[in-house]
């Protein structure tokens, strides 16, 4: 059986596009070299052999004189610097016109559309906010008002967050539900409605990863759907279901963690994971071909938006060791590709994703080695893939 694993390190960009002023970014943004240099350099072997040293300068990770895999950067087509964009395009859907997005707040009319089908009260904030922030300050109207924390980014977000031990969580993803239709019927263009439940742990509030969903808009078409529509097998691990709106995806399983997803990923490359508990109701075999699509978000979620350079670079360390131990679990007609969907250099003012180019790491037996410098769009990952289906 052929397979692509495609490992998504979120945010791991690596240098400023050259348009990254019109996203209100700074040329200096270059999210893994940045954390190389806070580190004073990291320990990642696997990596250095498959040629992320060959790429740039990054401090720690040295080039070498015969990487094992193919390596180069990808420059974004797409006009955006969030998950759903970069995510879409790596999976052949570049996005001309940019989502939506909310520096003063959302609209009242949507606002007051929102609580009415709700019939949550109100809302709190109703601006762009730190998620960590903004429910540490909203904390006790929340919990005197029942409000949900309504918050947005510099991305095309919608974010509600609300105290599940004292709002559901069942309800918190049906007022998101809700909210994703609002934003449809309304043509608000906006690209992700996401779920932040927290509790209060110790006396602080505190976000539950293993329990956020995105509620993205629907693609109009991407490879998954090929995939998917020919037999194959689409297994999106983390939050990859969600960023496709379930589109092309045949078999899914959300994580709390990097450590947990690629767990996971180890598991579906060594034929251990029970595909049958994670298989949608509709997939229905046909073709002898296996995409395992993984998300890896801590690097994002946890260290890139919190400012926390050495919090990223352990993260990145930890996943270099699975690496190695996916590449010594992957048969002769796998291929293993890593890459990036946007950058969030967590050494810059700022706590928002930053407009940045991404790294492109192929692995396999069947691979032959190369350096191909710099090539225009996260889809040639999504050519790579297709070339992989026409040789079956």
């Amino acid at each position: 059986m052929k397979r692509a694993i495609i490992l998504v390190i979120d945010s791991m960009g690596i240098g400023a596009m050259p348009d990254c002023r019109e996203f209100n970014d700074v040329p200096e943004c270059n999210t893994l070299r940045n954390v190389c240099e806070f580190n004073n350099g990291l320990k990642v072997p696997t990596l250095e052999k498959m040629g992320l040293g060959n790429i740039q300068d990054f401090k720690g990770i040295k080039p070498v004189e015969n990487p094992i895999a193919v390596y180069g950067t990808l420059v974004e087509k797409s006009k955006g610097k969030d998950t759903t964009t970069g995510h879409w395009e790596i999976m052949g859907l570049v996005s001309e016109t940019p989502f939506a997005t909310f520096p003063n707040g959302f609209p009242k009319e949507l606002v007051d559309k929102f609580v009415a089908e709700t019939n949550c009260g109100g809302v709190l904030a109703n601006c762009p906010a730190s998620g960590t922030a903004i429910i540490e300050k909203l904390n006790d109207e929340h919990h005197s008002t029942k409000f949900p924390i309504v918050y947005t980014s510099a991305d095309s977000v919608f974010q509600i967050a609300v105290d599940t031990d004292m709002i559901p969580l069942e309800t918190l993803y049906d007022w998101c539900e809700k909210a994703r239709k609002i934003l449809d019927d309304g043509n608000y263009n906006v690209s992700r409605v996401i779920a932040r439940p927290y509790k209060v742990i110790d006396g602080k509030p505190t976000r539950i990863s293993k329990d956020r969903r995105d509620y993205s808009m629907v693609p109009s078409h991407t490879l998954l759907d090929d995939i998917k529509s020919a037999g194959g097998r689409v297994i999106g691990i983390g939050k990859i279901e969600d960023i496709f709106s379930k589109a092309g995806i045949t078999h899914a399983i959300h994580t709390g963690s990097n450590k947990e997803g690629l767990e996971l990923t180890l598991q579906a490359v060594k034929g251990e994971l029970d595909l049958n508990k994670i298989a949608y109701s509709d997939y229905k075999g046909g073709l002898d071909f296996d995409l395992i699509f993984t998300n890896l978000v801590d690097t994002d979620m946890l260290f890139g938006h919190r400012n926390d350079a050495k919090g990223y670079g352990k993260a990145i360390e930890e996943i270099d060791t699975y690496v190695a131990k996916i590449i010594e679990e992957m048969t002769a007609e796998d291929v293993l590709i890593i890459t990036a969907d946007h950058g969030c250099d967590p050494t810059v003012a700022g706590t928002d994703h930053t407009r940045e180019m991404v790294p492109v790491l192929v692995y396999g037996k069947c691979v032959v080695p190369e350096n191909i410098e710099k090539v225009l769009g996260f889809d040639y990952i999504a050519d790579l893939v297709k070339s992989l289906m026409s040789d079956k």
